[in-house]
């Protein structure tokens, strides 16, 4: 008998083809696409409330963005072969085509939507600064210096422009990756048109708790007092949005159950026994029912600011986790049994490999990284653009 291996399965089943890299890559994604469009509800929806956190979204969605494809390559056996897709692109082909997605909302979304928002502060700070700054500020300038009204209202016009666009390629960046699970019709667990859907919701909802830790963590580095009324409306709308990704999810689950096809009595065993732990306890019970019960709470009682605080940060860092699971239940539950579904492996995560826990916690702190670096070059915070 092979360890970690019941029931039949072929050999080529017995070892997983996409690893933690890859449970890694749709989540950093998801951030991306959340935190834009919790910048969209201050640009297009106008809810003031918001605003405080606008650039901030806006930094976090770019430094995610940033990382997002080094998962990808890190699996590659030959990661320059990826140019191969720019060069002979194959239409047919979602995966490939990802990478026309990806330049398209870094290109045309989000850079120009920073630099937008940021041309002003731009150019003030390359007058005033010097040295090595005052270079890199005149780069960022790309040569328009004009801060006149009218080209103020050029900015804003564009800007919202590029924010309404921005948000259908958002869902477009993320939902494609529920896409090619989703239409795997050889995989059972993969294998529904709910999957793009619930791969949507799901980033709106990590992307929002993401931004409202950073948020809270960056006010208090700078000692500089938080806006509770922002707080609020982003603990609010994570909590509909969650409502919704739960209720998608409960939907595709009793729509599982009911149809009850071939592979129903093989999936409810490997959720009853390989993913019980990540998929009942820890997805499901600790980090969805727990913060929707925690942001519920708060919807109906009114606590003290500093427990609101304690709360909404509690709850946005287990739906980070939660989300993270269902990731790895989607991607590592859907390799654990056979095709005839008679067998069942396990994955065990290397330490120090190439596609290893090590590189995996690297890949999560470069982008949290990225974005203090992108702050301090151009701080999301009214005013703060002159301390510099």
């Amino acid at each position: 008998m092979i360890p970690g291996v019941e029931g039949f399965m072929y050999p080529n089943e017995v070892e997983l083809q996409w690893s933690l890299l890859i449970v890694l890559y749709p989540y950093i994604t998801g951030l991306v696409a959340g935190a834009f469009i919790l910048a969209s509800l201050e640009r297009v929806f106008n809810v003031q409330a918001v605003r405080p956190t606008y650039r901030l979204a806006l930094l976090t969605a770019l430094s995610f963005l940033l990382v997002a494809p080094l998962p990808l390559q890190l699996h590659l056996g030959h990661p320059e072969r990826s140019l191969e897709m720019y060069l002979t692109p194959h239409r047919s082909s979602a995966m490939a085509m990802f990478g026309f997605v990806y330049l398209w909302y870094l290109m045309v979304v989000l850079l120009v939507e920073v630099w937008l928002e940021y041309r002003v502060d731009i150019v003030h700070l390359a007058q005033t600064s010097t040295g090595m700054k005052r270079m890199i500020y005149r780069i960022l300038t790309l040569g328009s210096e004009n801060l006149s009204p009218e080209a103020r209202k050029i900015d804003e016009r564009v800007s919202y422009i590029v924010t309404v666009i921005g948000i259908p390629s958002a869902f477009l960046l993320h939902g494609y990756v529920g896409f090619i699970f989703g239409s795997i019709k050889a995989n059972p667990w993969w294998s529904t048109p709910l999957m793009p859907v619930v791969f949507i919701f799901s980033a709106m909802v990590s992307g929002i708790a993401a931004v409202l830790i950073l948020y809270m963590a960056f006010m208090k580095a700078k000692k500089m007092v938080i806006d509770m009324n922002c707080l609020d409306a982003i603990a609010k709308y994570l909590f509909y949005i969650f409502v919704i990704d739960f209720s998608l999810e409960m939907l595709d689950l009793i729509h599982r159950t009911y149809e009850a096809d071939e592979s129903f009595r093989s999936l409810d065993f490997m959720v009853h026994t390989k993913l019980w732990g990540s998929h009942v306890i820890l997805q499901i019970i600790l980090c969805t029912l727990v913060p929707l019960a925690i942001l519920a709470a708060n919807q109906l009682w009114k606590f003290s600011e500093a427990r609101r605080k304690a709360m909404y940060l509690g709850a946005s860092m287990l739906t980070l986790i939660g989300i993270f699971a269902m990731r790895w239940n989607v991607v590592i539950g859907g390799q654990l049994f056979s095709k005839s579904f008679l067998g069942y492996t396990t994955y065990k995560v290397e330490f120090a490999a190439r596609e290893g826990l090590l590189m995996a916690i690297a890949l999560m702190i470069l982008p949290f990284a990225v974005v203090v670096v992108l702050v301090k070059l151009l701080p999301p915070w009214e005013g703060e653009a002159s301390k510099v």
